[in-house]
Order: C-alpha cells, then structure tokens, then sequence
C-alpha cells in the first residue's frame, strides 16, 4: 500500500487464477439433458445447480429432500464449493437449503445432491432440470488451534446474542 498526497490509501489488487474443477457426470447415458453447474451472467458469484430427478418429485410442507444432481467434483486442494440456496425459490417458494450452506471438500468425489426443505405453506414439485441451487467455489484454509490458558480482552469480550441492544 502507498500514500498518495492527498493522504488516501491506494491499494493494488493482485488476482490469484481461477481453480480449474474437473467434472464428472455420473450417468451420461441418461442425464446428458441436464446442464452441468454454470454461471448464468458474467458477474454471477455461483454457478447454477439443477435437478437430476428421474420424475417430478413434491415436496409437502416442512418436508425435507435430498435431490440427485448428476455430477460429481474435484476441487484442487485448498479449495472448498459452497452449496446456497435460490433466491427465488426461498422469496417465492418457501425453498431452503437445510444445511445452507452445505460444504463439498476438495478430497470429496461422491455425487453432488441438494438438501432442500419447503418451508412455504404449500407443496411444491420438482421437476427434472429445474436450477435448485448454487455452487461457489472458495478458498479455504486449515487453520491451526493453540490452546491457551486464557484469551485477550476485546471492548465486546463475551458479548453475544443481543449485546448490542438492538433488535
């Protein structure tokens, strides 16, 4: 970082490349009309996930489903895919993620399926094909625990839930 002559920081950004996922589809014979996860605009931060469901499949609700996806991954070391849900299916449908969000591993290459929950107020269907999810890869580390007799004092130390007095 540098200051300039008006005193404002100017930092400088340094891009690491994108991790290369290698993608697997699991039943090519049956599923090649399932789109493989993508981006659906040049901004977008996760890629689309859809349903590999063989036939429709309702959901009642507060009833929880796990839906195939067809694919399997493999994430470089030091990299985990973020499983989120939809926004338009949580606005409009009631549909969440029951583990949102869910974590794939690097060193995971089972397939990829979706816990979903219809917390709406009515039943809704799956249909095969249908964007159920995203996936955002991030950079993760694995960080090492020291343990110590006792931790430094912060302004907020045990504050939790509420402590700041606002709802």
């Amino acid at each position: 970082m540098q200051q300039n002559k008006n005193k404002f920081l100017t930092l400088t950004l340094t891009l690491e490349p994108a991790p290369t996922i290698k993608i697997l589809r699991l039943r090519p014979e049956t599923d090649t009309d399932i789109p493989l996860p993508r981006y659906m605009t040049p901004q977008s931060a996760g890629m689309d996930i859809c349903a590999a469901v063989e036939k429709d499949e309702s959901l009642e609700k507060g009833e929880i489903a796990l839906l195939p996806t067809g694919f399997a991954i493999a994430l470089p070391p030091g990299f985990e895919a973020q499983i989120r849900p939809r926004s338009g299916l949580a606005v409009k449908h009631g549909i969440g993620l029951i583990n949102s969000p869910g974590t794939i591993d690097a060193d995971y290459r089972g397939e990829v399926k979706i816990a979903v929950i219809n917390l709406g107020q009515e039943p809704f269907t799956f249909h095969r094909g249908d964007r159920i999810a995203q996936m955002v890869i991030q950079k993760v580390y694995q960080a090492q625990l020291q343990q110590v007799p006792q931790l430094d004092e912060t302004s907020r130390n045990t504050g939790g839930f509420g402590h700041t007095g606002k709802q």
